[in-house]
């Protein structure tokens, strides 16, 4: 019995995947849509357009196109994370992404492996799907953290414009001119939004559901509450950035506890699939007196069974709500 090379060939291609879907979107999109870019998005298509009604409903389709396309079959299981990462693709657009990479899969895998035509058909809608879904994962997790991360200080940089009297909207437009992105364009949407004549208020909620943060949600009640009730708004949002610190800081104390946790159950989900390699490697006829046993694939799933549930319990007990 020797190791196939089939299953690095399936890695690698899925890997593929994965790099040409990040470089299509950049091709199409530009660098700027990239969260480790430093401009500001909806700066610069404001000044290449000009046009600042047209930016802002170009940025809005963005930001709620994937919310409306979740009646769409297959498409429903991306489309909150779609909508959470703001990828710019259409939901038509992806899903013709993901038939295009599993044509590509299924060529890749017809040249590097000799495995029949159902199998790679399914590997490759497999691949084309979940490279898709994987991608979009990886955006939407990145971004959400960068925007709890930008939160505070964003809301620090509105209470020093409140205090020297500026009025809230001003607020908000130095906030999506000075912080970097995600945060600028969402802001800055806000910010354009208000201008047309929508309340801010309304407006900070409806972020904060689409994005579904807690944290959006606390301004977004802080706001609506001092324009309904009155009040220091400042000192409001100064206590509102000085929780939400708390809180990151709690939540990071959190990750660093349980890391082990995290880390041990990881390690006892692969050390047996690194000591099968390493067996293989070591002796390549170790299995073959037991592989004409019955019992053989049936306690191979149960240990796979067994190995997926001691991800699902570690995963469950770390998972610690902040």
């Amino acid at each position: 019995m020797s190791i196939s090379a089939e299953p690095i060939i399936y890695g690698l291609i899925f890997v593929g995947v994965l790099v040409l879907v990040e470089g299509i979107y950049l091709t199409v999109f530009g660098k700027s849509i990239s969260l480790n870019s430093r401009v500001n998005r909806r700066l610069e298509m404001l000044d290449k357009s000009g046009n600042r009604e047209e930016v802002m409903e170009k940025l809005r389709k963005e930001m709620q196109q994937h919310l409306k396309a979740r009646r769409i079959p297959l498409y429903s299981i991306l489309s909150a994370k779609a909508q959470k990462a703001a990828i710019a693709f259409t939901p038509k657009q992806l899903i013709m992404l993901m038939g295009g990479l599993a044509a590509l899969a299924f060529i890749g895998l017809s040249v590097g492996t000799a495995t029949s035509v159902p199998i790679r058909a399914v590997v490759s809608v497999a691949m084309g799907v979940g490279g898709v879904f994987t991608w979009i994962s990886m955006k939407a997790g990145k971004r959400m953290a960068m925007l709890e991360e930008q939160l505070p200080d964003a809301i620090e940089l509105m209470v020093r414009s409140l205090r020297v009297g500026h009025p809230f909207s001003s607020a908000i437009s130095i906030v999506a001119t000075e912080v970097g992105d995600p945060l600028a364009s969402e802001f800055g949407m806000i910010a354009d939004e208000a201008a047309y004549g929508r309340d801010v208020g309304e407006a900070l909620k409806e972020m904060a559901e689409r994005l579904d943060m807690q944290d959006l949600r606390f301004l977004a009640v802080a706001v609506t509450i001092q324009q309904q009730s009155g009040g220091n708004l400042a000192e409001i949002l100064d206590g509102l950035a000085k929780v939400i610190r708390a809180r990151f800081r709690l939540f990071r104390r959190v990750k660093a506890i349980t890391a082990e946790a995290k880390w041990s159950g990881k390690f006892l989900s692969g050390f047996p699939l690194l000591a099968m390699v390493g067996i293989q490697l070591i002796d390549p006829n170790y299995y073959d007196k037991v592989l004409d046993h019955p019992y053989f694939i049936p306690a191979c799933l149960v240990v796979g069974v067994f190995l997926v549930l001691n991800l699902i319990v570690m995963r469950a007990l770390v998972n610690i709500k902040v």
